[in-house]
């Protein structure tokens, strides 16, 4: 691409930007534990059926990376606590980055948001339902896979959240910066670059969203 651009003598009107969506925990690949969540999620299921045999499945959906999402088939506070308090007490089975057995306490997971709140933790009201009953931050190297997987979707350690992102075009001083920017701050940049107006998003006068720090005068580019 880069030497596309010099080639059609678009490079003092070109600006790249690179970045990623999400990085990956752990940034040390030796420290990465795989853990299957799928032996987890029955265990729960039997355990809760146990006393509830109308109703024998509580997880009924869920998104498990290097974080947890548990959606329920019954969304009182007493069956999230119930999922909850299983996670923490439960000791998993997994495999080291070297596919050698290990065991993990609480299921793998540093922290547990459940029920209001996991309603809390993503700003919204208990009735709204668009969220995880039960959410989970992953301990540092836990990712719920086989032993095979190297790398998984994103979560919520630091390896996960913060990425690099690479600005050069014309106009584009040559530093680091290290203070914390957003994927987001993309968009308006890019319209900054154009002469247009970043605020014509209605997301940017929303959100209030800034152009990226640090870039001096972009020029036009075509």
């Amino acid at each position: 691409m880069v030497a596309t651009i010099h080639k059609e003598g678009l490079t003092n009107k070109t600006t790249i930007v690179v970045t990623a969506k999400h990085g990956q925990s752990p940034q040390d690949p030796t420290k990465l534990v795989t853990v299957k969540d799928g032996p987890i999620v029955s265990a729960i299921n039997t355990a809760w059926s146990q006393t509830h045999p109308s109703n024998p499945k509580l997880i009924v959906a869920g998104t498990d990376d290097d974080l947890w999402q548990s959606y329920l088939s019954d969304r009182s506070q007493a069956a999230a606590d119930f999922a909850k308090g299983y996670l923490w007490d439960h000791t998993a089975a997994g495999f080291d980055s070297n596919g050698n057995p290990v065991t993990v306490q609480h299921s793998g997971l540093a922290q547990i948001w459940a029920g209001s709140d996991a309603a809390k933790f993503f700003g919204v009201a208990v009735d709204n339902g668009h969220y995880p009953d039960v959410f989970g931050e992953v301990q540092e190297g836990i990712v719920y896979s086989g032993p095979t997987k190297l790398a998984e979707h994103g979560g919520m350690n630091t390896g996960d959240r913060h990425v690099l992102m690479l600005v050069d075009g014309p106009g584009v001083p040559a530093q680091v910066i290290s203070s914390p920017v957003e994927t987001t701050q993309v968009a308006p940049t890019i319209l900054a670059a154009l002469r247009l107006n970043p605020t014509a998003l209605t997301a940017v006068r929303t959100e209030g969203t800034q152009v990226l720090p640090g870039l001096g005068q972009l020029r036009h580019g075509h």
